[in-house]
């Protein structure tokens, strides 16, 4: 993900506090809304500025028909975030409350679920056309298409927030209920106010019950609270009413990108350094057990799929997750999900799915996150030979041990001597912008039976002067080389190799998902031919 060259700018003729003015951003006749519409506009380049003040970028969101406005708000003092939409003439208004009322009862949500972006925008194309013909409506072209756009919005979109979901920068949005408005976490320019503003509690609550059902699962006023995943990944967790919120119903969606971020994308994002993931490269070739903690949004489940390409390609890889998650670049891989119960029955939880996960002849584990009594099944995995990563949310190695200690995990300290290194993310200001740090990499050498941890701080990032330090001395190393009877200079020399080809990666700007796992898969089969090509000998 490049960040430092100019963005696309928008057509005109949108909504905007900042723009006015009305000329149709599209051309053509309506019957080519197939191939005028896109839903997937190619991912601009952003600038990040220390002067927020000097912040003005636009980019296409739903070409041709929806772009995004990020600017400084001299009125309120902050800088925010406009969807700028076709506007619509009173005609116009009239005319599509009356096409969405007949397409209320001809539409099948599910067949159009099925098809992919360019058979949805086919079918309601036909279905439009056949409605307006139906009511004897005849319409102009632009008209047409400014119709066209919020009907594809409300039955096949998320409504308000369609734009939104299809910002590839946004991580998370967040309704706090009506008459408030829907607050961002940009990748770039981090919590930004949007102009949606939901003003009308009973179409809050019917957009709730639209994200339960895409979601698969059930709200209602005796069940309140939605925890769910979206089709395409995104986790959502939402309120229904207002004995739960004050405000009304609510909504928090935290999005996946559709490819998962890369160790390269991690070096060009500062998050960590070369070494490593060379580090964490040999940890995964030799089996060993991780643990990765931090705070909300710290970038612990971004790590973990990153590590996660480093696995040898032909192990089997099993998941279990409360909502999907992990986007794990293999095929030898089996994700799993909870499922919760219905009148007390049918419940599925991380417990159970460990369990049977174990039965599944897995070579590497990998569970979500861990905050109760299948921690225990996990570290006993760990101790009889399954290599396995997790999260948990701590802030430190102390509050971590503390944690499986204590109710509910409850785990003894024995077990704990399993874990081979505790991996510590945060989110953290790094030169006036907020960024995701690897904060500490920690190898365990032993937990005693109060508690007391004797350990290896192997790296640790200094955030006055935003640099990574590296000890050189593994504890870890010597354990590999004692299991599979390795030279330790030899073991070393690999993690010299491993940092330079990584290194090269991002030197050449190799941030391709499909790439680095081909060079990854290459080396595992024949390092020799990719240390050639990458022009890499050793000892240099």
């Amino acid at each position: 993900m490049s960040l430092d060259v100019p963005v696309f700018n928008t057509p005109k003729n949108v909504k905007s506090g900042m723009n006015s003015g009305i000329e149709s951003p599209l051309r053509g006749a309506p019957q080519l809304r197939g191939n005028l519409v896109n839903l997937n506009p190619e991912t601009p380049n952003l600038i990040k500025m220390g002067d927020k003040t000097k912040i003005d970028v636009r980019y296409a969101l739903i070409v041709p028909y929806v772009s995004c406005h990020i600017y400084w708000n001299r009125e309120i003092g902050e800088l925010v975030y406009e969807i700028e939409e076709p506007l619509l003439n009173e005609k116009e208004k009239e005319i599509l409350n009356e096409v969405e009322g007949a397409i209320a009862e001809m539409i099948n949500v599910s067949t159009v679920s099925n098809k992919g972006s360019e058979g949805i925008l086919e079918y309601i194309d036909k279905l439009l056309k056949v409605v307006l013909d139906e009511l004897g409506q005849k319409l102009s072209e632009e008209s047409y298409s400014r119709i066209f756009y919020y009907i594809y919005k409300d039955f096949v979109g998320f409504n308000e927030i369609e734009a939104l979901m299809r910002d590839f920068f946004i991580e998370d949005i967040e309704c706090n209920g009506v008459n408030s408005p829907v607050y961002i976490v940009h990748r770039i320019y981090r919590n930004l106010r949007t102009n949606v503003i939901y003003e009308d509690v009973k179409k809050l609550a019917t957009f709730v019950e639209k994200l339960a059902q895409r979601c698969g699962r059930y709200v209602s006023y005796a069940s309140p609270l939605l925890d769910g995943t979206l089709p395409e990944g995104s986790r959502v967790n939402a309120t229904y009413t207002t004995d739960i919120s004050s405000k009304g119903p609510t909504f928090t969606i935290r999005k996946f990108t559709k490819v998962p971020i890369t160790p390269i994308q991690l070096i060009k994002l500062n998050t960590l350094s070369p070494e490593m993931l060379a580090y964490f490269w040999i940890l995964m070739q030799y089996k060993c057990n991780i643990l990765i903690t931090g705070g909300t949004g710290s970038g612990k489940t971004t790590l973990l799929n990153a590590i996660a390409f480093f696995i040898p390609p032909e192990a089997r890889v099993v998941s279990i997750e409360d909502t999907r998650e992990l986007q794990l670049p293999r095929e030898n891989w089996l994700p799993s999900v909870t499922r919760t119960g219905v009148g007390g029955r049918g419940e599925i939880d991380l417990f159970t799915l460990l369990k049977e996960s174990f039965r599944q002849n897995p070579d590497y584990v990998i569970v979500g996150e861990v905050r109760g009594k299948e921690a225990a099944v996990l570290f006993q995995g760990m101790a009889s030979g399954h290599a396995s990563m997790s999260t948990i949310h701590a802030d430190s190695v102390e509050s971590v041990i503390q944690r499986l200690e204590t109710p509910p995990i409850n785990l003894s300290p024995t077990l704990l001597n399993t874990l081979d290194v505790l991996v510590v993310m945060t989110h953290a200001v790094a030169g006036k912008q907020e960024t995701r740090k690897l904060k500490e990499v920690i190898e365990v050498k032993e937990i005693g039976a109060h508690g007391e941890t004797d350990s290896n701080k192997l790296f640790s990032w200094d955030p006055k002067k935003d640099v990574f330090y590296f000890k050189t001395d593994s504890f870890v190393f010597d354990k590999i080389c004692k299991r599979y009877g390795f030279e330790k200079e030899n073991l070393l020399q690999e993690f010299e190799l491993r940092t330079k080809i990584l290194l090269e990666l991002f030197n050449k700007k190799i941030f391709d998902f499909t790439q680095i796992q081909r060079v990854i898969q290459d080396y595992y089969k024949n390092p020799k031919s990719v240390l050639e090509k990458y022009n890499i000998k050793s000892g240099e």
